[in-house]
């Protein structure tokens, strides 16, 4: 079921949704958050698809927010509200509201928002395109307790992962944080069938990948040991390889699919280390609303310290390497 609304305002939007949930026969709402996406039009429907691929999961009311008019010509554009209501099969599991902001009200989507969030639910705002240069101080961010960027998206990835770090503030996430679980998840078991101390690692992957960057950031915080960062054709992130005192581990995907984990003194193992949907990346994101504190750890260790055979990074000294009977704490790395 779909209602168009057009000059309308937050009021007349929340009446249609108790109209339209009379109409369908669902006056029973079982949704566990509201996910506000923010995104330009150019955008808004792969960011809604995904959105609705991941209520299946965590069934939400969407509330999808496109700004229609440039900054420069916004106050030649007459205030306006035009909003979509889709609900049943339109809006997948939960309720859909497209809100079209005009003129000056773009300056004020928090008070178009804030009426429509479900009570006594959490709030995550997730922009699409185009973030906010503090998630945590915009008016959309401060309604939320879980705020996602996707720096993958961003002009200039490496300068918008140091812009993160500088500003980060407890609930802040990543969706190039969130493309590297697996990757996370296969190297920590890896360490976990060694005893073995880590020296020294490398991480390979396509230029200007945010992805790589974040996870050269966690492996330097998390053992201790220099990371260089290097470049291939890709597609993404495409090799890790450590040294150990115990021989190389390494885990290498050059399709995208499938990966080879090579363990000194034990056989070549394919693992599968597909390259994830948006829609499960948000859907990963929802699981959890507290503050993810290895990832803040990891953001913070800062980009710049590593050694970037490509020349992207600044050059730093390395840091220096663990003691010879400190292990790899492996388990704890794993954690998110």
């Amino acid at each position: 079921m779909k209602i168009d609304l057009t000059d309308t305002t937050s009021s007349k939007i929340n009446k249609a949704l108790i109209q339209g949930r009379r109409a369908i026969g669902t006056p029973a709402v079982g949704m566990v958050l509201t996910l506000v996406l923010v995104t330009d039009e150019e955008n808004a429907y792969d960011a809604l698809k995904a959105a609705n691929d991941a209520s299946r999961e965590h069934p939400s009311r969407k509330l999808v927010v496109i700004k229609r008019v440039s900054r420069s010509a916004r106050d030649r554009a007459k205030p306006r509200l035009d909003a979509e209501v889709r609900l049943g099969v339109e809006a997948g599991t939960g309720e859909t509201v497209v809100l079209r902001l005009y003129g000056e009200v773009i300056d004020h989507a928090q008070s178009v928002v804030l009426p429509l969030l479900l009570p006594d639910a959490p709030v995550v705002v997730w922009w699409a395109v185009n973030a906010p240069v503090n998630p945590a101080k915009d008016p959309l961010g401060t309604l939320a307790q879980r705020r996602v960027t996707d720096t993958y998206a961003a002009e200039h990835p490496i300068k918008e992962l140091k812009s993160r770090a500088a500003v980060y503030t407890p609930g802040d996430t990543d969706l190039a944080w969130a493309r590297i679980t697996p990757w996370r998840s296969m190297l920590a078991a890896a360490l976990d069938q060694v005893d073995c101390a880590v020296t020294e690692v490398e991480v390979e992957g396509e230029e200007l990948n945010a992805s790589g960057e974040l996870l050269g950031m966690w492996l330097a915080d998390r053992l201790h040991v220099p990371v260089k960062r290097t470049v291939s054709a890709g597609p993404g992130l495409t090799s890790v390889r450590m040294e150990t005192d115990c021989g190389p581990i390494t885990l290498k995907r050059l399709d995208g699919t499938l990966a080879t984990l090579s363990i000194e003194g034990q056989p070549d193992r394919a693992v599968a280390l597909n390259r994830r949907d948006t829609s499960e990346l948000i859907a990963e994101e929802l699981r959890r609303l507290d503050p993810d504190e290895i990832y803040a750890s990891a953001l913070r260790y800062g980009v710049e310290k590593l050694s970037d055979a490509s020349g992207q990074a600044e050059p730093t000294p390395e840091p220096a390497p663990a003691p010879a009977a400190k292990r790899a704490p492996a388990k704890k790395a794993a954690s998110k």
